[in-house]
């Protein structure tokens, strides 16, 4: 059966952009109908058109000229400039995809909320933090075994080499973000998140360990609970994989989760990149399989 692919628009053609255009290129329900930007030296313009793929120097404003080309907006440009677009993307009514830390939509975590977002067709949602789309879901199964989870802390470590200006800038409402998901989803009301930029060579891949408090631990129920979420999230993420845990030790149980890359336009050690990019377009499918449903 041949399925109708959805049109789809990617504003900023950077390494976030590219890589996306690059995914969405591999999907069965999506089809990239404009790539826009505002560099004209962009690596991504030029590997776009060599795609076929129709693009624009006049990022926001091409849209806005062509209105109907789609029916989702991947935006990868910058938070400041995402709250420029958001209410622009409102009136035209399309479903939106915030690749930044902006928090103006609603918190997303696919394999957490996905399936009651994807159905709203005017939606602006927001991915959160790589920290977060990685523990959100190890947390929240930790908190379904022990509602009573008092505390937990995230510690993660990418390659310095893949944390672009945005991230470096803002370190603090990275933290502060993935924080306030994690609380959200799991009620657990302490939560606290590092970041580390590790500057090893050859780069290292993302981790992420987590900590939680439980004095007396159920760590056969929490294995079982643990291993079924991140069975989930490799659908949509293949190199996200479970390193380590649970374990407890002195009231402390530790999860250890790696996330390596697809390596589609993004190096693979560029993971917490890829877990953003590969949630946004598992998203975007989602909204596009419904659509075709109704």
């Amino acid at each position: 059966m041949h399925i109708k692919k959805t049109p789809v628009c990617i504003i900023g053609t950077g390494n976030i952009g590219t890589d996306l255009l690059y995914k969405i290129q591999r999907s069965e329900f999506l089809e990239c109908a404009l790539f826009a930007g505002r560099n004209h030296d962009s690596k991504g313009i030029a590997l776009a058109k060599e795609m076929g793929v129709p693009v624009s120097f006049d990022s926001i404003n091409a849209l806005l000229e062509n209105p109907n080309c789609c029916e989702i907006v991947f935006d990868a440009t910058s938070a400041a400039v995402h709250k420029i677009h958001a209410p622009i993307l409102k009136k035209l009514g399309k479903f939106v995809i915030d690749l930044t830390p902006s928090r103006v939509g609603e918190m997303c975590i696919p394999v957490v909320n996905g399936d009651d977002i994807a159905t709203d067709v005017d939606a602006n949602i927001n991915l959160v933090t790589c920290g977060g789309q990685a523990s959100t879901p190890i947390a929240k199964a930790i908190a379904k075994i022990h509602p009573d989870t008092q505390y937990l802390e995230l510690i993660a470590s990418v390659s310095s080499k893949s944390a672009g200006p945005g991230t470096r800038a803002n370190i603090d409402e990275y933290n502060q973000t993935t924080q306030r998901a994690i609380k959200a989803f799991t009620g657990i009301p302490q939560v606290k998140s590092v970041l580390i930029l590790n500057p090893a060579e050859p780069p290292v891949f993302m981790h992420n360990t987590i900590y939680a408090k439980i004095p007396h631990p159920d760590i056969a129920s929490l294995t079982t609970e643990i291993e079924k979420v991140v069975t989930q999230i490799q659908q949509y993420v293949p190199g996200y994989r479970l390193v380590a845990g649970p374990v407890e030790m002195d009231g402390v149980v530790s999860v250890m989760i790696e996330v390596t890359g697809r390596g589609d336009f993004l190096p693979t050690y560029s993971g917490n990149l890829d877990i953003i990019t590969a949630a946004a377009v598992q998203m975007a499918e989602k909204y596009a399989q419904s659509s075709n449903n109704r």
